[in-house]
């Protein structure tokens, strides 16, 4: 049985809504994705191209930007405990159009950091860790139904804005594709996180029996620590993997087309793995579920690096996906499976803050180990040896009094 926490139903909107608050930030989480981090890898080589400045450079200036998303994701998570989303996202959103502005209208080196600095800070206000304390705290009981439909949705991210980039800047230039997307922005998620995210914002829910009634003893506690140590071991060896497979596979011989539909797959293997987190989360417990999908990231990770047909790398590579987005929501829901709702804002920002850097890092990081290890063949089974690490660190990632409570 799971000792996922459910938290007490609270005060909160009726049903029309809650629907309303869904459907809105499924439509934000896409477009707010799709510009602010997907866009990016699509724009890349056209702003290399165009500058003079080396890929390396530039992507140290996205880099800089999720640095800037994770520290801004620990006062975020105060400010949605106590007032809500609506005021933060808003200003998210709004902040994210000059940000953009300035990257796209940037001719030396200063200015275009400065402009994904701000879109950092935009990204801390507007991505997953605010939304997901929303709909914890608006949805109560049905929280994790709430996260698994959004996750699906922003997993279309990029889907409609990969492509979307790449038209755009084959008919104009970088430049100009980031202005239209600023405008694209700026119409849908200001008024929609403005009229959208409107209501009342429930009290928070009173501690559930053996909940940790002060988000400072949680925070200080060993569970969270090795959460925190856990969680960001296996987003480093899962985004170092996502990141670098397409090299991985033309090293073993795929063309380009081929590894990137593979890479495609692997990224609809995502929406496979969270429609499945429903009935896993009602059968596992918290630590066992933790355990279990970074395992089977060391394990999927560690594969990729072993294994050479075509067949086999691709369907791999698939399963390497599902788990990814199995642990999207392992990720969101361990805050609530473990220390429940009643600070969910401020425990998730000071939790995401650590992952979002090691996000940042992993592109670069699986590149190095390839030029370490010889090959991006042997930099896997590195990833999926931390993986791995991860998984055993999990083992204590749970407090004590939720453990014994597990039946």
């Amino acid at each position: 049985m799971t000792d996922t926490k459910t938290p007490p139903q609270t005060d909160t909107l009726p049903a029309a809504g809650l629907r309303r608050v869904l459907a809105i930030l499924c439509l934000t989480e896409i477009t707010s994705w799709g510009i602010l981090y997907y866009a990016f890898p699509v724009l890349s080589v056209s702003i290399t191209d165009d500058t003079g400045w080396s890929l390396q450079t530039i992507m140290a200036a996205f880099s800089i930007g999720q640095l800037a998303a994770a520290f801004t994701g620990i006062p975020v998570g105060r400010i949605i405990d106590r007032i809500g989303p609506r005021a933060i996202m808003t200003a998210g959103s709004v902040l994210a159009v000059p940000a953009l502005l300035l990257i796209a209208t940037a001719h030396n080196l200063p200015t275009f950091y400065a402009g994904w600095i701000l879109a950092g800070i935009a990204m801390g206000a507007v991505l997953y860790p605010p939304a997901f304390a929303a709909l914890t705290r608006w949805y109560g009981d049905s929280y994790v139904k709430a996260l698994m439909i959004l996750t699906l949705a922003a997993g279309l991210a990029s889907t409609v804005f990969a492509p979307l980039a790449a038209t755009l800047v084959e008919r104009t230039d970088w430049r100009d594709t980031y202005l239209v997307l600023a405008a694209v922005l700026a119409i849908i998620t200001i008024p929609a996180h403005l009229w959208g995210l409107r209501g009342r914002w429930p009290h928070p829910p009173a501690p559930a029996h053996g909940d940790t009634a002060d988000h400072r003893d949680a925070s200080r506690s060993p569970a969270f620590l090795a959460l925190v140590v856990a969680l960001s071991l296996g987003a480093f060896a899962a985004f170092a993997g996502v990141f670098n497979l397409v090299p991985l596979l033309t090293e073993q011989g795929f063309s380009p087309s081929l590894a990137a539909l593979t890479l495609g797959l692997s990224g609809a293997g995502q929406l496979l793995g969270r429609i499945g987190y429903l009935p896993l989360a009602a059968r596992t417990s918290a630590r066992s579920r933790a355990i279990g999908v970074l395992a089977a990231t060391a394990v999927s990770t560690a594969l990729l690096g072993i294994v050479a047909t075509v067949a086999t790398l691709i369907t791999v590579a698939i399963g390497a996906g599902l788990i990814r987005g199995l642990f999207t929501l392992v990720q969101a829901t361990a805050i609530t499976d473990r220390w429940g709702a009643t600070h969910y804002g401020r425990l998730n920002g000071l939790m995401s803050a650590p992952i979002v850097i090691v996000m940042a890092l992993a592109p670069w990081a699986g590149t190095a180990l390839s030029n370490w290890t010889g090959s991006y063949a042997h930099a896997y089974l590195v990833l999926g040896a931390i993986a791995l690490l991860a998984a055993l660190v999990a083992a204590a990632s749970v407090p004590r009094r939720t453990a014994e409570a597990t039946p």
